[in-house]
């Protein structure tokens, strides 16, 4: 766990949303790409709505919806007090309103478990306990791999919802089944994006909402895109059109409610 905050030196300024937000990330410890943006831009938020962050990290995600939504009360649970304190660093740098609560998702801090929300957003850690070889440096371990189960994520954010509230996941494409066993008989309207990396790709990463207490039918959309090229022949960007609007203009994702 990373407890003692970054020095300078250590940290580097990262553009999202082309440009647009200025992200300080570490330069050895666990740093936001994609992901994030995606769930933001999956994230249907409405001005004046409140939304929770579950894992906020440096805050990429909760500041690139903040960037798209005006208006938002926004906050943010981190477990690691040095993310913690970069994530209201970085809030203040963007000049977007970003509260960050330290504590764990599993025992949450008393201020956030007597409090809802419209939404709340979530990338959990992708690698189970025992998968793959640990990152050497410990925040970096923290954030990536799984110490609590996604379950756990899940029952939290449900926890924290309003009635009829939303929640949004990403996650990896083989650990679907365990994000929809979650969600089962305590939400329901479920959309599930799949994404992938290029045209004919098995997708790699899943988006999942799920409104809280509903009972619609699940739907599977069609694959979201990332790259045009049919391979990766050349060091420059190909992304496709709609990634593109996501990825570096902030436009939200087209998942249809």
């Amino acid at each position: 766990m990373q407890v003692a905050p970054f020095a300078p030196e250590d940290l580097t300024e990262d553009g999202f949303l082309g440009g647009r937000l200025r992200i300080a990330q570490p330069r050895a410890g666990y740093r936001a790409a994609m992901d994030p943006v995606l769930l933001a831009a999956a994230c249907d938020a409405r001005p004046g709505q409140s939304v929770l962050e579950l894992g906020c990290g440096a805050g990429v995600a909760s500041l690139c919806l903040g960037y798209r939504v005006p208006g938002l009360a926004l906050t943010g649970l981190e477990l690691q007090p040095a993310y913690a304190a970069l994530a209201r660093a970085n809030a203040a740098r963007n000049a977007i309103p970003f509260e960050v609560v330290e504590g764990d998702l599993s025992q949450m801090p008393p201020d956030l478990r007597a409090r809802s929300f419209d939404h709340v957003i979530a990338n959990p850690p992708y690698f189970g306990s025992s998968d793959g070889t640990p990152a050497l440096d410990p925040g970096r371990e923290r954030a990536q791999r799984e110490a609590t189960p996604i379950a756990a994520w899940i029952d939290a954010g449900l926890r924290r919802l309003k009635p009829e509230g939303w929640i949004t996941i990403i996650q990896q494409a083989d650990r679907l089944a365990d994000l929809l066993e979650g969600l089962k008989s305590r939400a329901g309207a479920t959309t599930i994006l799949p994404i992938a990396p290029r045209e004919g790709r098995a997708a790699r990463r899943v988006i999942v909402t799920a409104r809280k207490g509903a009972r619609t039918p699940l739907k599977l959309l069609a694959p979201l895109v990332l790259h045009a090229a049919p391979e990766h022949s050349r060091d420059a960007e190909d992304l496709t059109k709609v990634a593109r609007a996501i990825l570096r203009d902030g436009q939200i994702l087209p998942i249809s409610r």
